[in-house]
């Protein structure tokens, strides 16, 4: 028998490969002759980086670059074993979770640290990247980041422009003379889930700047200051199209990615799954085990695990899933190709006491030889 086990994070308690690895120590006690597979799994979001570093193997760098509020702070990528590929978190440089709630403001915040991680890449021999560009703290186009890369936004004064959605406003000229001449060398593979473009009412300042401290006024003046970024950037860039879906992701970063860059912007799950040849283990599979922390109906909304089934269902495979938690609508996930869902946390059990990593990897081991013995 060979099982396939492709399973996302825990979120607070397991990681995608520890969450792996109870699966198989489930499988290796209940079944005498059986092969089991254990892929990293993540959704281009937080994670990614360890997850393809520890499925696929590579290095870990750590780097000093410049924070959302301009302030140093530690960010970590991995180059794979390759030596050529990149993995990237925006977050990482550009989150959220790096500002505190009273000073979010994205009129301040700037993507320049990533272009800082993606520079330093670049000069260690990379030139194929993947990045994933959720949960920024960030609405300023990716002009940090472009400026990083050598990009000059300048202002009619021929100054350059300050750092953050803020200097935004005084843009009127830009210019490619002194990008990082190795960027044209570059392929970037960008994980973005959402279709949004970069202006209007389902733009990024629209929809997704609130979260990031912006008041009303802020919102209606940045999408201003973005639709004229967007007119400029076409005398840089042919490729240059506000409404190209997914510009507004990360606060405009999509547009930054397809626009100056040539990234192509895809699902997460895909981009993972793609990097880890899973699909090629899924055909010769008997059974493929999945799940992440919770499983409900917004799983069926381009999460890892409706990925891995999706994939599985092409090949006619079994797909099952275990969750932390399993909310009532969760049944729908059966018309997106999981054929069995198992909640692994016992009932009346405290959430920080479910969230303790050593009882969620208990609770997966015990569930998962439950299951497996019935199969059996």
């Amino acid at each position: 028998m060979r099982i396939v086990v492709a399973v996302d994070s825990f979120k607070g308690s397991l990681s995608s490969l520890e969450a792996g690895s109870a699966v198989k120590a489930a499988a290796l006690k209940i079944f005498k002759d059986v092969e089991v597979v254990v892929l990293p799994l993540a959704d281009g979001g937080e994670g990614t980086v360890q997850a393809l570093y520890s499925g696929l193997g590579g290095k870990l760098i750590d780097v000093t670059v410049t924070g959302p509020l301009r302030k140093q702070v530690n960010a970590t990528y991995c180059i794979l074993n390759d030596g050529k590929t990149a993995v990237v978190e925006m977050a990482s440089a550009a989150g959220l979770t790096l500002v505190s709630e009273n000073e979010r403001n994205p009129l301040n915040t700037t993507t320049y640290g990533v272009g800082e991680i993606i520079k330093d890449a670049v000069n260690k021999g990379c030139r194929r990247f993947i990045v994933g560009i959720g949960g920024s703290a960030t609405n300023d186009g990716g002009v940090g980041m472009l400026a990083a890369l050598g990009y000059k936004f300048y202002d009619k004064n021929g100054v350059e422009i300050v750092l953050g959605a803020k200097g935004l406003e005084n843009l009127k000229s830009i210019s490619s003379s002194d990008v990082l001449p190795e960027l044209k060398e570059c392929s970037f593979r960008v994980a973005c889930d959402v279709t949004n473009p970069l202006c209007g009412v389902k733009g990024c300042s629209a929809v997704f700047a609130p979260q990031k401290g912006a008041t009303d006024e802020d919102i209606r003046k940045m999408d201003e200051w973005l639709r004229n970024y967007a007119e400029l950037s076409r005398d840089i860039s042919s490729d240059a199209d506000p409404d190209f879906p997914g510009a507004g992701a990360a606060g405009g970063m999509g547009f930054a990615f397809s626009s100056f860059l040539n990234g192509k912007l895809e699902s997460g799950i895909n981009i993972v799954l793609q990097e880890t040849g899973f699909e090629n283990y899924a055909k010769s599979a008997d059974l493929i085990i999945t799940g992440e922390g919770r499983l409900d109906a917004q799983t069926a909304m381009g999460k890892a695990p409706v990925g891995v089934a999706k994939i599985a269902k092409k090949h006619n495979k079994k797909v099952i899933a275990f969750a932390g938690s399993v909310s009532d609508d969760a049944v729908i996930l059966r018309d997106y190709g999981i054929d069995e869902i198992y909640r692994i946390t016992p009932k009346d059990t405290e959430l920080h006491e479910a969230m303790k990593k050593e009882v969620a990897y208990d609770n997966l081991c015990k569930t998962a030889q439950s299951v497996f013995s019935s199969i059996k």
